[in-house]
């Protein structure tokens, strides 16, 4: 192995840490103060982003988790009164899911906590460095 690999590995086993212990601590931080999980954040903000609707098979892709994962969370947002689901005028195999205006607020809520919280996680980062991250890792997105 060179040199340049084993810092490469180092490098990967440090990002990863950082993302395992900054995601464990936003799960917590939502359950906590939110009495909601990630999953159920994850299902929503990707709703919020696509307001007219997207279909559940969508929602997996833009999740990247199972159709049966994002159909789980979907059944107790809808229990909720948070997201509603409409069949296709075209296809009727084919349901869209979107936040109701209960859901929007919710999520509204969540988001601005969500925020709040991964800006103290990372306040100890000069502006600098997170702009300097952030570079790198557009760049490695790009490289793919």
């Amino acid at each position: 192995m060179s040199e340049g690999s084993k810092r490469r590995l180092k490098m990967w086993v440090r990002l990863l840490g950082a993302t395992r212990a900054t995601e464990s601590h936003l799960r917590e931080h939502l359950r906590v103060n939110h009495a909601t999980t990630l999953p159920r954040f994850d299902v929503m903000a990707a709703l919020y982003r696509r307001r007219e609707g997207v279909t559940m098979s969508e929602l997996s892709r833009m999740l990247l988790v199972s159709n049966g994962n994002a159909t789980a969370v979907v059944d107790r947002l809808e229990a909720d009164g948070l997201v509603r689901r409409r069949p296709s005028q075209t296809d009727r195999r084919t349901v869209f899911a979107s936040l109701t205006p209960e859901g929007l607020t919710e999520f509204e809520g969540l988001a601005a906590g969500h925020e709040a919280e991964v800006a103290k996680v990372f306040a100890a980062l000069p502006d600098a460095d997170v702009d300097a991250m952030t570079d790198i890792l557009k760049r490695m997105g790009a490289a793919r």
